[in-house]
Formats: C-alpha cells, sequence, structure tokens
C-alpha cells in the first residue's frame, strides 16, 4: 500500500470512529494505528487524524506500559480544556485567509509576497500579526478551511488567436487529404537540449539495493557540451526520426533533420510521392515568420523535387503538436534514470524507443557546425517559389521546386 492510501485509510477509519470516543480512547486507537504502521507511523497518524505526535506518544506509552489510568472520573467533562484558538483569536482566520488567498498574494502590503506558503511560513507572519500560534495549528487551520497542498497545473495557453480553432480544423483537413492521397505528412520539432555527461536524468531504473548510480552533483557543462534532438514523425506510419545535433538549433539545422529523414525513412516510404506536407510549431527554428527556414525549404524542394506545403501552429498551443505525445514523451520515457554520458548514449536510447503500438524510431548524430544570425536578403527570399493559402497564408503556405 502506498503512503498516499494509507493515510487515506487511517484517516477514514477515525472520521468513523472519532465521534463514538473518548479523548483517552482516541489517543490510544491513534497509538494502535501508528504502532501497527511500524516506523514512519507516528507521522502518518498525526497527519491523518489531526493528533498530534506527543498525544500518540503518550498513547503509545499507555498501551506498552499499561499504566493505571482506566478511571472513568479521570476523563475531562464535555466541554472541558483550552478553547480553541480560532474561538479566542476571532482575527486569526481571517489573517491566515488573506495570507493564503491567491489574490491576495500579489498584494505590495503582503508579508508572503516573496516568502513560500509553508506552514511555518504562515505561522512566522501571523505571530508578527499578534497570533501566538505553532505550524502544527496552522495546518489544522488550513485543513478545516478547506486547503491541501496543490501543485502547479499546466493549462494556460496564453492569450490565444481567434482563429485558433479555425486553424486546427484547416490542419485536420489538409492531414487528411494528404493521407487520402498516399503523400507523406510529418509533425516536426525540436525537443528540449540536454546535458551530455554524468548528470543525473529525471525517472528511476532497476539497481542494486543500496547502489545507485552516482552522478555529478552540479550540472556545469562538459566538454560534450549540449545535443538539440531534431525530430519527424510520420502521422500516417506511426514511425519517427531524431537528428542528434551538437551546435545551434538553426532553421538550416531543422530542414536538414528532415532531408535525412526523408532518405533514410520517407523516400523507401512513399517512392511515389509528389508532395510532402509538414505541420510545425510557429516558433523556433522552424518558426512561420523565419526567412531561412523557407529558403532552406525551397532548397529541399529542389533537391527532392517535391512541392513542399506547411502548417504552422498557432501561437501558445505547441502541446497540440503530434510529435510532443507521440514521440518525444516516449523517447523521455525510455532514457529515464540513465544519464546521457557521450553522444552515442544518446542516440542509441533515441533509436531504442519502442511502444506497444507499434512505435519506430530511428537516430543519428549531425557533426555538423550551424552557425546563428544568417541574414536572407531580399533578393534570395524573392526567388522562393512561395504561394500562401487564402486562410491565413502567413501560417499555411506551399514552397515548389524550381524545375517543376
Amino acid at each position: 500500500m502506498t503512503g498516499s492510501s494509507t493515510l487515506a485509510t487511517v484517516r477514514q477509519k477515525y472520521e468513523v470512529l472519532a465521534p463514538l470516543l473518548h479523548e483517552k480512547a482516541r489517543r490510544r486507537w491513534a497509538a494502535a494505528e501508528a504502532l501497527s504502521l511500524g516506523r514512519g507511523g507516528i507521522s502518518t497518524v498525526a497527519a491523518a487524524t489531526g493528533l498530534s505526535r506527543p498525544t500518540i506518544r503518550k498513547g503509545i506509552a499507555e498501551l506498552q506500559h499499561g499504566l493505571p489510568d482506566d478511571d472513568p472520573s479521570s476523563l475531562r467533562t464535555p466541554g472541558a480544556g483550552r478553547p480553541a484558538l480560532a474561538v479566542t483569536d476571532r482575527l486569526l482566520l481571517r489573517n491566515l485567509k488573506r495570507l493564503v488567498d491567491p489574490a491576495t498574494r500579489g498584494d505590495p502590503m503582503s508579508p508572503l509576497l516573496w516568502t513560500c506558503k509553508s506552514t511555518r511560513a504562515l505561522a512566522k507572519a501571523l505571530g508578527e500579526q499578534g497570533h501566538d500560534v505553532s505550524h502544527q495549528t496552522v495546518a489544522r487551520l488550513l485543513d478545516d478551511l478547506g486547503y491541501s497542498l496543490q501543485a502547479n497545473r499546466k493549462t494556460e495557453e496564453g492569450k490565444g488567436h481567434p482563429d485558433r480553432n479555425a486553424q486546427f480544423e484547416h490542419i485536420n483537413r489538409k492531414v487528411k487529404t494528404f493521407q487520402r492521397q498516399g503523400q507523406p505528412v510529418v509533425s516536426v520539432d525540436t525537443k528540449k537540449k540536454e546535458l551530455v555527461g554524468n548528470f543525473k536524468n529525471g525517472g528511476q531504473e532497476y539497481e542494486p539495493k543500496g547502489r545507485p548510480r552516482r552522478v555529478k552533483a552540479k550540472d556545469f557543462p562538459t566538454r560534450e557540451g549540449k545535443v538539440s534532438p531534431y525530430g519527424v514523425y510520420d502521422l500516417t506510419r506511426n514511425e519517427g526520426w531524431v537528428n542528434v545535433g551538437i551546435t545551434h538549433d538553426t532553421a538550416e539545422f531543422a530542414v536538414e533533420s528532415i532531408r535525412r529523414w526523408w532518405y533514410r525513412m520517407g523516400s523507401p516510404t512513399y517512392p511515389e510521392a509528389t508532395e510532402l506536407l509538414i505541420t510545425a510549431d510557429g516558433g523556433g527554428s522552424n518558426g512561420s515568420r523565419s526567412r531561412l527556414w523557407k529558403l532552406r525549404l525551397q532548397r529541399l524542394a529542389d533537391e527532392l523535387g517535391l512541392k513542399v506545403s506547411v502548417c504552422h501552429f498557432p501561437p501558445g498551443t505547441s502541446k497540440w503538436n503530434k510529435i510532443e505525445h507521440r514521440m518525444f514523451c516516449h523517447i523521455t520515457e525510455n532514457w529515464r534514470g540513465r544519464p546521457l554520458v557521450s553522444h552515442a548514449v544518446v542516440v542509441n536510447l533515441i533509436g531504442g524507443t519502442t511502444t506497444r503500438t507499434g512505435l519506430r524510431v530511428g537516430a543519428e548524430l549531425d557533426a555538423n557546425m550551424y552557425p546563428t544570425g544568417i541574414k536572407v536578403t531580399n533578393e534570395e527570399f524573392e526567388a522562393i517559389r512561395l504561394k500562401k493559402d487564402t486562410f491565413h497564408g502567413e501560417w499555411n503556405y506551399n514552397i515548389t521546386p524550381h524545375e517543376e
């Protein structure tokens, strides 16, 4: 049973039994639960029930030593004991809410403007406002108010574009048309850059017990530097290619990656192809506003003899690009917990990526140097046989070979 499920089980038991038990019975029940859980039991029961650790330890001592305090007269009468702080300090809950309320957290007068909202920080801030309260009490009060620890969730996509959904529908129609005609359709993007060396990589893998793999404590780049894996994913065939670059992620590098995919995977699969459709993000090395991207695509179209069509996703919608959740996520899963100690390891781990649905990935190291800052002259740009679609021509366009 996991820690979260154990906590939930103990909490459920306590909620059912607490109304039926007096103070002494509650602490002894909590003590019995803590003893049954073993190491960490006291912390788990305290978190689940709200009882303090000293109370649970007292219950354990009573169970283990059989202290003679079973006289019912020793129980406190209803209403006895110290009143709750929320009762005696009427401003406490209001001030606590103000400290944790997201709407007031950005208030320049908030004492927690630059402080994390831990229970200790909240207790300190409340103390500065004249409330004598411990961090354990703050935790209980937050639970009573309906607060819980929450991680950030990625849901916001920016301001969005009024034609966002219309562009998705346009891309979908275009992809289906190409697939019906037997023409290749690919999704392209650059995966996050990765440090090469004996650095920690997220995730876990099996190792001999007590002997975890040792990696560098600091992520300072080594002589090998970083790699930029540029992926090309075939939407029809569920297979992809990753060109592992060792310099800059430029438009020239992006088009070279597509070129290598064509010769390694595309051409053998689509020998009769006359067109190629590329779906890509709106920014980065394959951005919709990049003149160098379009110039290199023209040269690719000339070399391959293919008409190249491009559809860009609207700004702020990169997560909708198919390559992200059909190929890149599986590559990350495949190399989890393994330091990327060399270029060969990176290439082999990418090339070893498979899924139960039949994903196949090829990979190659690209040792070419791709300089930045290349300017495209107006004469070069005007020579591109670029035709924009009637619907958002800045996102949707095609480039035809010069010798067509």
